[in-house]
């Protein structure tokens, strides 16, 4: 295996494990069995990468490497048997920032990798992120992540495009994967302890014969 696929490799376990975690957090807050905490984990875990892999016609890479799923399991299993505990449910937030980052390069670099253009490289990377927590939200009756006014998409799209850009600048792996990774968990730590949000649309709702 050479270093760029090591290096995926190892960065799409610990993302979708991070995110499995996330989902099995959204199941604690709703009280949920054990069966739920696994189901939540792994389709929050894998969700983003399926639809990636489906998009850009590579193999879906969960299906031939259950490992990951084992590895969303084992991180449900670790959050079911914290138990009551008053901290979990505000680490969600920063265990779903620290994914989101880490796919947001997975993704976008997973798709460079297979020769897709860079721009549609960062869809891949923001798509990556965002899909497996948008199914988390739905299923567990939450605001959905796609509809609130936070910022949260926004750093995932500046975090695959920073990787993408330096990647195409023939900048190595590892530094442009940092770069981008740093710009994506910034952003969203800033949007989460200080409230950052882009402006809404300002025309408001139009009366009828306006």
């Amino acid at each position: 295996m050479d270093p760029l696929a090591a290096a995926l490799f190892w960065l799409d376990y610990a993302a979708a494990a991070v995110f499995g975690a996330t989902g099995a957090l959204a199941a604690a807050r709703r009280k949920h069995d054990i069966i739920t905490f696994g189901f939540f984990a792994a389709i929050t875990g894998v969700g983003g990468g399926t639809l990636r892999d489906l998009l850009i016609g590579a193999p879906v890479f969960w299906i031939q490497r259950p490992g990951y799923i084992l590895a969303c399991l084992a991180a449900a299993l670790v959050i079911w048997l914290l138990g009551q505990r008053g901290w979990r449910f505000r680490a969600l937030l920063w265990l779903d920032a620290l994914g989101m980052a880490a796919y947001a390069v997975v993704g976008t670099a997973k798709a460079l990798s297979l020769g897709v253009h860079p721009f549609t490289a960062v869809i891949m990377g923001v798509l990556t992120t965002a899909f497996g927590g948008v199914v988390r939200d739905v299923l567990a009756e939450e605001p959905n992540l796609l509809l609130r006014r936070e910022i949260y998409i926004t750093a995932a799209l500046l975090g695959a495009a920073v990787f993408a850009i330096l990647q195409w600048w023939r900048v190595p792996f590892w530094p442009a994967g940092v770069a981008g990774f740093a710009a994506a968990f910034c952003l969203r730590a800033g949007a989460i302890k200080l409230g950052w949000s882009l402006p809404g649309f300002m025309g408001g709702e139009e009366k009828a014969g306006d």
